[in-house]
């Protein structure tokens, strides 16, 4: 069997991996968008062999295994559907939920796009919104996406051809998200191979920790967090109580924390709600402002039952998980603005994560110049993103135009990262064994990460690493 690296590759999004079978059946693993603009790792993109979209005939692929919802993973679902594919989408119930919020929610930004682009009786705008309609999917190819998902549950084997079977195992990060585990007989010979897909971490709110991967002939790994450790040594609840303590009580004064509407919204109240309900913190107004978060958190809701197990206990002794005195979800962009009439201290939860696009840079803009606000980053901001230039320590920010002087105070913390570190990662890795695991390919982190875990994974043992480049394959 043949394996394509199509994306990821000596970067962080874009996942795509592409297996070949010997009877020339095609797996398509992930179908993420690629976030990042360019790179910086010195790799040359291959040349496009397809005048599509991807870099194959999409009518090709048999079939599609998703590991988990995210954009950077999901993302261009609709797009293989849009250039021909017709077959089906294996992944988790969950899984399936929250990919049809992300690309319900794509597809209206991309229908606003267009729509913007309509509105201009400039020639050079228009025949760009000619091509953006050839490039852009919308509302029907993300339905026609989600009428071919088959949800499989967790750790059951799956065969999905003669000599092919396939186990989600679950694997923390998001809810839903899962290890793909794919057991396959080619001339008489076994193979066995698994993708880590995004790696959670152990005791993170809400979610069950990482399961045991079984042993397998090669295994590709992400490594996002492969050249570090988490910095945050306290739990959640005490991380969160000590920042809202300092911001919002000691001060007084208004927090906003910029975050991801799917997975760390949920965690963020989650933890808010414990903090009330059980060590009678003093009741902040919690505002919630993204319509994403509202219809991911009902999702969360509706499978407390693939929560962990704390998060089951508090569920049924409370039977919420976000709900509580205080809080309040703002559904319109009217609501969202009349927040910054708001006096009395507060909490903002809004989306983006990375203080980039969404309702949070106006939150941002009307805060950044007040000495008693404080900006909370809780997680990676990609470089040029208005995160990555408030944690860089930039005095002046443009936001939409508007030049703000920067004020407000600037604070980071990992404790709610979706992602395992460096030791996360070797304990994953760690339950292989050097002496059957015949490679192990590193995708899915930034090319000084993959780097450093290899001469860390080298130093356990397992001298077999491969950073693949984008387009390269390799015989397996």
């Amino acid at each position: 069997m043949k394996l394509s690296f199509l994306g990821a590759a000596r970067q962080v999004t874009g996942s795509m991996y592409l297996l070949e079978l010997e009877d020339d059946y095609r797996i398509l693993i992930d179908c993420g968008s690629d976030m990042e603009r360019s790179s910086s790792n010195g790799q040359t993109a291959p040349a496009v062999t397809h005048p599509g979209f991807f870099p194959f005939e999409a009518s090709s692929i048999n079939l599609v295994l998703l590991t988990h919802a995210h954009v950077d993973h999901s993302g261009n679902l609709p797009n293989l559907y849009r250039e021909g594919y017709e077959g089906q989408i294996l992944c988790t119930e969950p899984t399936f939920a929250l990919t049809n919020v992300l690309l319900k929610d794509a597809a209206s930004l991309n229908q606003k796009r267009i729509n913007d682009l309509n509105a201009s009786k400039k020639q050079r705008v228009k025949e760009r919104q000619l091509q953006l309609q050839k490039d852009l999917y919308l509302d029907k190819q993300v339905r026609e996406s989600m009428e071919n998902v088959v949800p499989i549950a967790f750790n059951r084997k799956f065969r999905v051809a003669d000599g092919v079977d396939v186990t989600f195992i679950p694997a923390g990060h998001l809810l839903g998200a899962a290890h793909i585990l794919i057991n396959i007989v080619e001339g008489g010979v076994r193979k066995s191979i698994c993708f880590s897909g995004d790696i959670g971490r152990k005791n993170y709110p809400l979610l069950v920790d990482p399961a045991p991967v079984p042993p397998v002939d090669y295994l590709i790994c992400e490594s996002t967090y492969g050249n570090r450790l988490h910095d945050n040594h306290l739990s959640p609840e005490d991380t969160l109580a000590d920042i809202i303590q300092r911001t919002c009580i000691d001060m007084p004064g208004r927090l906003i924390i910029p975050s991801f509407s799917v997975g760390r919204t949920q965690a963020l109240l989650y933890t808010l709600n414990r903090l009330y309900t059980e060590r009678n913190f003093p009741p902040i107004k919690v505002f919630s402002d993204s319509p994403m978060a509202f219809e991911s958190s009902k999702i969360y809701m509706q499978h407390v039952r693939m929560l962990n197990t704390e998060a089951r206990e508090f569920y049924k002794e409370n039977e919420t998980l976000f709900d509580f005195e205080n809080f309040q979800f703002l559904e319109s962009s009217k609501a969202s603005k009349a927040v910054s009439n708001y006096n009395e201290p507060c909490i903002i939860i809004s989306s983006s994560g990375m203080v980039q696009g969404g309702r949070v840079e106006y939150h941002v803009a009307e805060n950044i110049s007040n000495p008693y606000a404080t900006i909370l980053i809780i997680g990676y901001c990609a470089e040029g993103t208005l995160g990555w230039r408030l944690l860089n320590g930039q005095q002046t920010l443009s936001i939409k135009g508007k030049d703000h002087q920067v004020l407000a105070n600037i604070e980071k913390i990992d404790v709610f990262s979706g992602h395992g570190d460096r030791n996360d990662l070797i304990n994953f890795v760690g339950m292989q064994s050097p002496d059957t695991l015949k490679s192990i390919f590193l995708v899915h982190g930034e090319f000084e990460s993959m780097e450093s875990f290899r001469d860390t994974l080298a130093e356990e043992g397992f001298p077999q690493v491969i950073i693949p480049k984008k387009g390269e394959t390799y015989e397996l």
